[in-house]
Formats: structure tokens, sequence, C-alpha cells
């Protein structure tokens, strides 16, 4: 072969990768389809499971995936997809004896939005003061308990909706679970997609959908509804609501932060590129939770760095971040499709119930892992205590009578949800008990096993 015949090579770090130079406009393109399609199964799963709107949701997560490059100079290869961290925070707003109010899911976005600032407080203080010294507040034995207080505590809503058809829920369950242990290559891959869709098929052929909406969708649409949005709540809302959607929501992020700190380090290693140091965890903190701001006060889902487009990456090699960027902007033009949405808003209460169940245990169960992985020391007391009080107060809150413990303040009503108390208490916990023996290393970035996509990275 000539040497105009070879491929030029662009190395980073140890790893060899084509850039899109290299590559040619048409296999660039494919290569984005490829990563759009890695993430629209998770990505329009929560919007299935929460009641917030599909179109919305593909619009920013192609829009936060863009803002998210900007901050970081371009140079972090990830995609930003819908975070299934915060449904329980969405439904604990929303859900009011097992039934789904949509006008209070703005509300929740508020919630979203205010914890996306959290992510913008975490990423000044890494600037000013490290990211080891701040770490030490977040340490797995928090962060683990919490992860299993999440699934644990949105169990019941799956189970309530699977009690709608068995059948139908029964068909997903079994389509994941079969596609999960048993498939190969891409099946295994997205086996939560393979389950609706094959639930949907089959409540269909037995008559028990409803396709209405579908047949009165447009095509073409905007995809973004002012009174779905958290503006539209931000400023004329009632203030009781907004105020305790806010404090309930917000130390979900505690979780999703160590989430994101967990998908950069993969990304990491991955590439073969040290993003914690450039450029840097502060910056991919910042452009995660602008997006995630960005997203909630219009109505869409938080976003997270999606370790689904990781295993596109270390699948292909191909590690340049315009493939990314195109992935993006092919979400956004899809998200100009009401009919597309429409499709998602047909499908049956009992296919949502039962991804959910698996969906929900598969959360508490990265929080197992979270906690395995980085070998927390239970034979400490200070740890055990710390677990135990996290998830005694998260769960035992949440299915208390009241569901939550309310106070007043002046004049509004304020309710604190079992996951915030718990979060709250274990971070106090941590922090005034002897005995810390976590250490956060910026220098080697090693996974810390919190991953909420809808399967497991490979290792």
């Amino acid at each position: 072969m000539s040497d105009k015949q070879k491929k030029p090579q662009v190395t980073l770090g140890e790893k060899g990768i084509y850039d899109a130079k290299t590559l040619g406009a048409p296999k660039v393109m494919i290569l984005g389809v490829q990563h759009m399609f890695a993430m629209f199964g998770a990505t329009i799963l929560v919007p299935i499971l929460t009641g917030l709107d599909v179109s919305t949701t593909l619009l920013f997560a192609g829009l936060g995936t863009l803002l998210f490059h900007l901050l970081t100079k371009c140079k972090v290869p990830a995609f930003l997809g819908s975070s299934f961290a915060f449904i329980g925070g969405y439904q604990a707003v929303s859900m009011i004896d097992g039934q789904l109010h949509p006008e209070l899911l703005p509300y929740a976005c508020v919630g979203v939005a205010c914890a996306g600032l959290l992510y913008l407080v975490l990423a000044g203080l890494i600037k000013v003061f490290g990211t080891g010294k701040v770490m030490r507040f977040f340490p797995p034995i928090v962060t683990g308990p919490i992860i299993i207080a999440i699934g644990l505590t949105l169990s019941q809503s799956a189970i309530n909706s699977c009690a709608t058809d068995w059948l139908i829920a029964l068909v997903a369950i079994v389509l994941v679970v079969a596609c999960n242990i048993w498939g190969k290559g891409m099946v295994k891959i997205v086996p939560i997609i393979i389950g609706v869709i094959g639930s949907y098929l089959a409540a269909a052929l037995l008559g028990r959908v409803d396709f209405t909406q579908l047949a009165e969708a447009r095509w073409v649409g905007l995809p973004v509804h002012w009174n779905e949005t958290g503006l539209s709540v931000l400023f004329g809302g009632d203030t009781s609501t907004l105020v305790s959607a806010i404090v309930m929501i917000m130390p979900i992020a505690l979780a999703t932060m160590m989430e994101h700190i967990g998908d950069i380090s993969a990304i990491s290693s991955t590439v073969g590129v040290n993003y914690f140091k450039d450029p840097g965890l502060h910056r991919t903190l910042l452009g995660d939770g602008l997006a995630t701001i960005l997203a909630s006060l219009f109505g869409a889902p938080a976003n997270t760095t999606y370790g689904e487009n990781t295993g596109v990456l270390s699948l292909t090699k191909v590690y340049d971040p315009l493939v990314i960027r195109i992935a993006a902007v092919l979400a956004i033009v899809f998200s100009f499709s009401p009919k597309f949405a429409a499709i998602i808003g047909c499908m049956p209460e009992a296919t949502r119930g039962g991804v959910s169940l698996v969906l929900y245990g598969m959360i508490s169960a990265v929080g197992v892992r979270n906690i395995v992985e980085t070998q927390v020391d239970f034979s400490k007391s200070r740890n055990v205590i710390i677990a135990a009080m996290i998830l005694v107060l998260s769960i035992g809150i949440n299915y208390s009578s009241a569901g939550s413990v309310g106070f007043q303040v002046g004049g509004l009503t304020i309710s604190l949800s079992g996951l915030a108390v718990g979060a709250l208490v274990g971070i106090l916990l941590n922090a005034i008990l002897p005995g810390k023996d976590y250490k956060f290393d910026e220098d080697i970035p090693s996974e810390t096993g919190v991953d909420f996509a809808v399967r497991g990275r490979e290792k």
C-alpha cells in the first residue's frame, strides 16, 4: 500500500483513533446515526415513564449535548441523554394516590433545574479547592445507599402499572431478561427497547391499544409546549408546591453527580485521555449542570452523560467528538415530529410497568454495585450507621401515610421526601463521624460504579 493510500492516524494517549477528516463525510454521518440510536431507547424511556414530552426530550438531549461540547472545549466525546435517577423525583411530585397529575410535572421540572444548580456549585468548589478536597464529602457510603433507595422507592409505581394488564407487562419483562442474558451483539445492548417494542406489539395485536392519538397527530410541529415547561410555574405557580418540589428533588443530584464522575472516568479510560485534567472535571460538571437546567426549564428530563455511547466509542475506536455532535443534531431533527411522539404516547401502561419493574430493580442493584466495587468497609460501625439511616429514612418516610415530612416556614408548607431526608442525614453523619477512609484520586480516574444506564457497562 502506498503512502497516499495509507489512512493517517491521530493518537490520543496509547490508543489510535481515526478523526473525521480521515474517515470522510459519509462514514462520519453513519457513525453519527449509530450514536443517535445508541442513546435513543434509554432517552425516550424516561419521558415514557414520567409523563414528560418525548419531542421536548429529544430536542434538549441534542441541545444539551451541543452545550456540553461547547463548555468542554469540544474535547470530550460524550452524549447527554435523559437521566433515570430523577424518575423518583418526578413521581414524588406528580403522582397522587397512584395517579399521574400532569399539571404538577412543571413543578418537578423546576426542582430538577435547581438540582442542576448543585452541579454548578460543585464545579465551582472543584475549581477553587481541587477535586479531592470536595469529593471527600460524597463517598460511596453515602451515594451507594442513596441509589439503592431511589430504586426501592419507585417499586410501588411499577407494580401498580403492571397490575393494569399483567400479560402485557410479563411480555416486556421476559423480553428484557431474555435479551440481557442470552442476547448477542446489538440485541444484548438494547434489551429495554426490545422489551418495549415487543410488549407494545403484543398489546396492539390483542387489540389493547388506542391509536386515536396517533391518527390525530401532525407530522411536523414544535417540540416545546409552554404549559408543560418549568418556566410556566416558576413565577406564577403555587409557591408551596414549588418549594416542596425543589426540596424533594435537589438531593438526587448527589447521586447523579457521582454518576457523572463515573461516566467521565469511563470515557477517559476508553479514549486514553485524562479528561479530569483537560478540559477538567469542573468544566464537564458545568456542561452537564447547565444542560440539565436548560432542559428542565423547558419541560424535558434532566440530562446525564450516557454509558451507551461510551460503549459505542469502545466498539468503533472512533473518538472524534464531531461524531457525537452529529448525533445531537439528528436528535434535534427528530424532535420536530409530533407523529413520532404520539406513537410513544399510545403505549400501554402495562408495557411501561413491565419495563419499570426491571429498570427500578437495576437502579437499586447499581447502588449495591457501587458499594461493592468501591470496597466500602462495613466492619466499621460508622459506615453501618450511615447506610442504615439513609435506607430507613428514605424508604420508611416514602411508604409512611404522609409520604413525606412536612413543616411550616412562615406561610409556606414545605415537604421533604424520604430520599431528601435520607441524603441530608447521610451527608451530615459522614461529615461528623470519625474514621473517614475514602480518598478521591483525579490523577488516575477510576469508575465509582455509579451508572444509571439501562444496561451495565461491558468490562
